[in-house]
């Protein structure tokens, strides 16, 4: 038996934080809250109550919080695509590979 290939390029960090995904469907805009389990510079998987399709173009806005940071909290808007759906008991994994992100500017 050969060992699995790991294909990650950058390092995963676990931490469960709230994100909020936007993308098209059928019906138009779907706008679903998630939370993350893992994320790196390059994807990230969460869990969602909504179905994503696989290959489709999403949305999403998260925030590091000030303890990751060492100073405030940052929310980053990213864009991407799914690349994996499994399907769970209460709801959906979803990975999706990050393609380019921008900083949003702070709340305060």
């Amino acid at each position: 038996m050969t060992d699995a290939i790991e294909r990650r390029a950058s390092r995963r960090f676990t931490m469960a934080l709230p994100v909020t995904i936007r993308a098209n469907g059928p019906t138009g805009l779907i706008e679903q809250a998630g939370q993350t389990r893992d994320v790196s510079f390059r994807g990230l998987y969460f869990t969602a109550d909504a179905n994503f399709e696989m290959g489709s173009q999403i949305e999403f806005v998260l925030t590091l919080p000030k303890e990751i940071t060492m100073a405030g909290d940052v929310r980053i808007r990213c864009f991407g695509q799914v690349v994996r759906v499994e399907p769970q008991s209460r709801n959906h994994g979803i990975a999706a590979r990050i393609e380019r992100y921008e900083f949003l500017p702070s709340s305060n």
